[in-house]
Order: structure tokens, then sequence, then C-alpha cells
């Protein structure tokens, strides 16, 4: 076994040790993903973020350990960069100045890395995406087999783990979900490739933000993102009864919606029709979305209905953490 591996083995060792070590923190696997502040905040390692100019984040080991995160970066950019510095301080590495390089450096592809960095980004991905909370995710959606090596079901996974693309391209390779020549096809394509496919005719002014597809498999669970991410809901139609999707819901939270369409379906038991609708956040905002599918003259009788709680908070600005933000206002409450 050469040094690279047994780095990576050790990092993902640490990983799972913390984990356990964290297990009775109810809170830290919310939701199938891995909430990366609160454990720093568990671990007591300072957290601050700062708009640092050529760099993701900073590990500080002397005269105590801290953390320095850019805020000049998406929220799962944030999240790994995170996990990253906690790897740092975790395997007792010396200071450390990290910039963009973690971001494509795979800790599985055998590339000549420093050892120090191979095993804080071993560590980041072990520690956000567990094969468990992986595997839980690909059940709940059916993203098994070919669409796995689909770029829109991976990217898909990655928001819901919390995670950069490229990161869960590695680790769908490390958990054999892939081969490494599938992984790396996979990782060549870009999010912003990826999410112009999925909003088709509609340009966003930028694509800085996430682009969300939410199915029926999406009901009854919670998406964290920033306010600039924009959200498709794809929901069967019973049109053919007279049932439709009602998304005056969306106005009411100050969501915007930016496109309406239909995609037609003939399953023959009555649901003839998808609907699609894209939306936007107008706000930064923390909250609950209700929409029901109901006949418009019955709205009382919905038939089918998409609950869905969101935290739409992020990137992270200067300062500590949200979660810590929250955290000490609950203490001083």
């Amino acid at each position: 076994m050469n040094k690279e591996t047994q780095a990576i083995l050790h990092a993902t060792m640490v990983a799972a040790r913390l984990h356990k070590r964290l297990a009775k923190q109810e809170s830290l696997f919310d939701n199938g993903r891995v909430n990366v502040f609160e454990a720093a905040f568990h671990l007591g390692v300072p957290l601050l973020f700062r708009p640092l100019d050529q760099l993701l984040g900073a590990f500080l080991s002397d005269p105590a350990p801290g953390v320095l995160v850019t805020t000049k970066r998406p929220l799962s950019v944030q999240r790994f960069t995170v996990a990253h510095e906690l790897g740092h301080q975790q395997l007792g590495h010396t200071a450390s100045l990290d910039q963009e390089g973690i971001l494509a450096r795979s800790p599985y592809w055998g590339s000549k890395q420093d050892l120090q960095e191979l095993e804080a980004n071993a560590f980041a991905a072990a520690f956000l995406m567990p094969r468990s909370l992986m595997a839980q995710q690909c059940k709940r959606h059916g993203w098994i087999g070919l669409q796995l090596q689909s770029p829109i079901p991976v990217y898909q996974l990655s928001l819901r783990l919390g995670a950069s693309y490229e990161a869960t391209c590695w680790a769908l390779h490390r958990y054999d979900f892939l081969t490494l020549s599938q992984a790396k096809k996979l990782a060549a394509v870009s999010p912003k490739e990826i999410k112009s496919g999925l909003l088709g005719g509609y340009r966003p002014e930028t694509f800085w933000g996430d682009v969300w597809l939410l199915d029926e498999h999406d009901r009854e669970t919670k998406v964290s993102g920033s306010r600039s991410d924009l959200f498709i809901f794809r929901l069967p139609e019973h049109s053919g009864g007279g049932y439709l999707w009602n998304f005056d819901e969306l106005a009411k939270t100050e969501f915007r919606v930016v496109r309406d369409e239909r995609e037609s379906v003939d399953d023959g038991i009555g649901s003839n029709s998808v609907r699609r609708i894209t939306a936007e956040s107008e706000d930064r905002q923390v909250g609950l979305l209700r929409l029901t599918e109901a006949r418009p003259w019955q709205p009382a009788e919905a038939i089918h209905e998409f609950v869905l709680a969101y935290d739409l908070s992020g990137p992270e600005q200067p300062g500590e953490s949200i979660y810590e933000r929250r955290r000490l206002l609950e203490i001083g409450a």
C-alpha cells in the first residue's frame, strides 16, 4: 500500500470516528446531509467567514485552531472548504492556506499531491458524503445504475448532500457507484452546462445559484440553499379529471414563477400530464411551502399535497456562520 492510499484510508477513518463521536447531535445529519457548520460549533473550532482574495479558506493552528472561509463562493463550496479545514484540524496538520485548487484535487484518482492536502480532501469527502447518506438519497430518488452516469442526477445528488458537483463525482467513484473513467467523464461536465440544460429556454441573470429539480420524491423534505437558487417543480397532474396544481402559494412565500409548462404523459390511469414550474426566490428566507392538487372549483378537496421546507439563507456572509448565530441566540434566550 503506497503512502497516498494510506493517507486516504487514515483520513476516511478519522472522518468516520468523528461521525460516531457527534452522533448524539441529532440535527448534525438533518434531512440527509451533514451540517458541517454545526460540527465546527460542537468541536469548539472558531469559524469565521471573510471576503478572502484568492483563497477559499485557511486553517490556523497557532496559538489555537481556527478556520477562515471565503464569502465569495457558493454555499456548496463553502461547506466543502469548511470540511477541508476541519480535516486539517482533526488530522493534526500544520497551518494551511487553501486556494481554488482544493476543489480540483481528487483524493481518489491517484494524482501526486501534498499528503497533508490529500488527507484533508479525503476527510472532507468522507465527512460530507458518507456512504450511508449517499445511498439513502440514491434510494429515495431512484438514482441507480445508468442514471448515475448522467450529469443531472449526479448534480441533483450533490445538492441534496450539500457538496460540490465535482466532489460528488469523486465520492461516487470511491464507493464503487462509478468506474474511474465514468467519474472523470462526469466531472468534466461543467455545472453551468447542467444548469442551462435543466432551465431550457429560461436564462437567469447569472448562473451563480443552483437549480433544484424537485419531484414527488422530495415531498416532506427540506431544501437548504441560497436565495439565488432556482427551483423546478415537476409534478404529475391529473388534468384529465380536472385536477390542477395550485401554485399561488409560491407568490405568497415570495417566490416568483418564471416559467410554466406541461409535459404530455399517457400512462392510462388519468395522470396525463406533468406540470413543470420554474421559480426563483425573491429574498433570503426560511419557511414552509405547501402546494395542493385539486379541482379549481373544489379547492378544499385536494387529492395530493406537496410540502417542502426551505432555508435559503446561504451563502454564508461575513462573520460567524448562520448556524452559530442562531444557536447563540437560542442560548441567550
